[in-house]
């Protein structure tokens, strides 16, 4: 019988963020496309489909009701970016990040759900907080941490509860007697929370995967799927996957923000000229910066422990191609990581069950 991390690497993730240019806030300067400008579709596009035919398991794109930078005066929101990307890909989860508290928890459930459409069952959603909705939507901020987090969970909780609103067999299509619903197959949801209160049923039906695949920082509740966690230390890192998994986060995955050397070009010599317009200002997450051969064996460490890793480019026009030439291919030979099968679901390729519709028991069959 395979032991527990033998089971991890055989369903060890490969993620990749892919907002704006890369995490370092100077990354503009080395970007491939004209510098000072909106991420253009095309742009997008072609680094969608770089990172699908190296053999991502998926991507992220972060987002914020907030500029993403200074001189920039907003961007798509990320929902729609994966959208975009949605049809040109066939084996890549497109994972947006979606603010939960602040937003109207019934539209974005939809929004989700019909993403999940356009991409044939490889959607997932980053919950995330972000302070600035507030003010840019003239609610009432919420105070403090319990606060917050109430409502992210109350708004992952409804979501979940309107995508199992509609059975997966609700949708009859006989055309010949004129009958397309069976409303004994649609539930209404009777939320009622501190802030806010819904009754459904969605206007989607059931998503291809059941569920939306839910990734977020918060592991303490078991309301999410992917666990996202990181540590200034490997061994730090490491104890964030353990207390995660001890939460009951159903799998885990490890952020890591990677500035990789390019031919004629270290790492070290890279960060050091885009500190000259402005230093990272790095989050509490693992970094590393190096050869590729030394990120190969610091993912191959993490494989034992982690079911993933989510990856933060310094420039992500200038490391991609690495990652995609030396470090992914080292991964798929070692066979830590596999490289997605067309058809087949973001939940699949994580390892993660499609769950039973939550209201079908009610009825008798």
């Amino acid at each position: 019988m395979a032991s527990e991390s033998e089971v991890r690497k055989s369903l060890f993730a490969l993620g990749i963020e892919l907002d704006g240019e890369g995490y370092h806030p100077g990354a503009w300067r080395r970007a491939a496309h004209e510098p000072g400008r909106l991420l253009s579709p095309r742009t997008l596009r072609a680094r969608v489909a770089a990172v699908e035919n190296a053999g991502f398991t998926f991507a992220t794109f972060d987002d914020s009701i907030d500029p993403p930078a200074a001189g920039i005066g907003g961007r798509i929101d990320a929902v729609t970016r994966a959208g975009f990307v949605a049809a040109t890909t066939s084996t890549l989860g497109l994972v947006p990040v979606v603010a939960a508290t602040y937003a109207e928890p019934f539209h974005l459930a939809s929004q989700l759900a019909s993403l999940d459409y356009a991409a044939r069952g490889r959607a997932g959603w980053v919950a995330a907080d972000d302070p600035g909705a507030a003010r840019t939507w003239g609610a009432t901020p919420r105070v403090g941490a319990d606060e917050i987090r109430r409502e992210r969970v109350d708004s992952i909780e409804v979501a979940r509860r309107l995508w199992d609103s509609w059975e997966d067999d609700a949708m009859v299509r006989d055309y010949a007697a004129g009958k397309f619903l069976n409303r004994d197959r649609l539930h209404h949801i009777d939320f009622i929370g501190e802030t806010f209160s819904v009754k459904g049923p969605a206007i989607v039906p059931r998503p291809p995967q059941g569920q939306v695949v839910v990734f977020g920082a918060d592991t303490t509740g078991s309301d999410i799927d992917i666990a996202l966690v990181s540590g200034a230390t490997v061994p730090g890192t490491v104890d964030a996957v353990q207390h995660a998994r001890t939460s009951g986060a159903p799998r885990v995955i490890v952020d890591l923000a990677v500035a990789l050397d390019i031919p004629g070009e270290t790492a070290g010599a890279r960060l050091a000229d885009l500190d000259v317009t402005a230093a990272a200002n790095h989050p509490a997450r693992l970094h590393f910066s190096g050869p590729a051969a030394d990120l190969v064996a610091l993912l191959t460490e993490l494989s034992a422990h982690a079911d993933g890793v989510r990856l933060h480019l310094a420039v992500i026009d200038e490391d991609l191609p690495v990652l995609a030439r030396y470090v992914v291919p080292a991964l798929l030979r070692a066979g830590l990581a596999h490289r997605p099968v067309p058809g087949s679901t973001l939940r699949a390729n994580l390892g993660l069950a499609r769950p039973a519709n939550r209201y079908a028991k009610e009825l008798t069959r």
